[in-house]
């Protein structure tokens, strides 16, 4: 490789860098990776998994801030019961019953508790929670996501047979963040898409 390609090579990594945690463009972009389509309320909220369990035993930031997202929307009476997804692996309970755990201390009663803590895939568990649903003859939710993993989650669990909505705040345009955060977003953004690519050519959705 000549040394004019990799000074071009170089030179375009760092300008991504600086673009990347210095000004709003990742954050453009994971807006624009959202779905358009309006919130109401469903017949469920749906908690997808998100970072699992730390080596703690503690749920990890992310998965923390997804459990609350859930809480809040039932709260709000968004929908009558809450579905917590999530890795099997970490806690001894899983981060499914370790979420549930902390909804049913906010006051959520574990009547409006269902879990699924053994999907390893967002495919996967679409297809679980479709299992658990199916029998309350429930089929319309409202699904927590990440913002960039949103438009394929809804995609997924569609084909699953759900008539989805998104969480409310997944339209959001956030152009603020100090640069670890987006450089954070832009891991995210960069796995989502090539979580997309995977999914269309595996049929998924």
């Amino acid at each position: 490789m000549s040394q004019a390609l990799l000074r071009n090579v170089g030179g375009v990594a760092v300008l991504s860098f600086l673009l990347a945690a210095f000004t709003p463009a990742v954050n453009v972009v994971s807006y624009w990776m959202a779905p358009t389509r309006r919130s109401e309320p469903a017949q469920a909220i749906v908690v997808l998994g998100a970072g699992g369990v730390a080596a703690s035993g503690a749920l990890t930031d992310t998965s923390m801030r997804g459990a609350m997202d859930g809480i809040v929307l039932y709260q709000k009476g968004l929908a009558p019961l809450v579905v917590f997804s999530g890795s099997p692996e970490g806690n001894p309970k899983g981060e499914a019953e370790a979420r549930a755990d902390i909804a049913r201390s906010c006051g959520v009663p574990a009547s409006a508790i269902v879990t699924s803590s053994r999907a390893r895939t967002t495919n996967e568990e679409a297809q679980q929670i479709h299992a658990l649903l199916k029998s309350r003859a429930i089929r319309k939710i409202m699904l927590v996501a990440d913002t960039p993993g949103m438009g394929r989650a809804m995609r997924v669990f569609e084909r699953a047979g759900f008539d989805v909505v998104p969480a409310p705040w997944a339209e959001v345009l956030d152009f603020g963040g100090f640069p670890e955060d987006r450089l954070s977003l832009l891991r995210q953004v960069t796995m989502e898409l090539i979580a997309r690519v995977y999914y269309r050519v595996a049929g998924y959705g």
